[in-house]
């Protein structure tokens, strides 16, 4: 099994640390695309401020983005799962978990990014900011790149299991799981009911997804079909219920 998730947009610079080596990081395929990528994207940053504000999308107040940006490769590099520290990372807190559990987790997880295609919870890499919306010089849109990269690594790391795909749209678009993978994807929908009446949540969506990958991690659960999984989220106290690949979460309290 196989746990997929975003990035976050909001990342925590580390103090200290060696620079990024894409050579040590998982997946070596990637790297060729990787080092497109991020030398292109340091060269968009060492030009003109406010264009590249404008080409990553970025409002006045974010300024310094670009400047890390422009020195992405001397930053300090740190954790992947250190690094990201929006809701859903914060609610899995990776850093509280058992020695043996976090292990399972560099295992068992991968993160979607613009920059380097997928990261595991371990790889050292510095805070950026790339959007998976972006569009760079003579590469063209950062989805465009990936997709054709990423399919055959995701083949690879699930092999016959399940992937548990807790992707935004954003970085669904970096590559949708085709084939034979495709029936073996389960994505999930967080669904709030109060007086009977269900709805899509947005933060908690996030919150409730980063429960649901500490627990997973926590309890070992291994499932290796969309049912098991639902199974296994509702012996852990959670109503699900299943909607073609997709499983929906409902929750009561916020």
């Amino acid at each position: 099994m196989l746990i997929l998730l975003p990035p976050s947009e909001g990342k925590t610079s580390p103090a200290t640390g060696e620079p990024l080596r894409l050579d040590a990081l998982d997946l070596p395929a990637l790297n060729p695309t990787r080092e497109r990528v991020l030398r292109s994207l340091v060269a968009v940053c060492q030009g003109n401020a406010t264009r590249a504000m404008k080409r990553l999308g970025l409002g006045p107040t974010q300024a310094d983005a670009v400047e890390r940006n422009a020195a992405l490769l001397e930053q300090p590099a740190a954790r992947a799962d250190e690094v990201y520290t929006g809701v859903l990372f914060e609610a899995w807190d990776p850093s509280t978990l058992s020695r043996a559990v976090r292990r399972r987790a560099d295992e068992t997880v991968a993160i979607a990014s613009a920059l380097f295609g997928l990261v595991r919870p371990s790889d050292a890499i510095p805070a950026y900011r790339l959007s998976g919306t972006v569009t760079l010089p003579r590469l063209g849109p950062v989805a465009g790149l990936w997709r054709p990269k990423l399919g055959p690594v995701l083949d690879g790391l699930v092999g016959h299991g399940l992937l548990v795909d807790l992707r935004s749209g954003t970085y669904v678009n970096l590559h949708k799981p085709a084939g034979a993978l495709a029936e073996r994807t389960a994505t999930v929908r967080v669904l709030h009911e109060r007086d009977g009446k269900r709805s899509v949540v947005s933060h908690f969506n996030k919150a409730t997804k980063g429960r649901v990958v500490r627990a997973l991690l926590e309890q070992d659960v291994r499932a290796r079909s969309i049912d098991e999984l639902r199974e296994a989220l509702g012996d852990l106290g959670w109503t699900v219920e299943r909607d073609g690949r997709r499983l929906d979460v409902v929750v009561s309290e916020l």
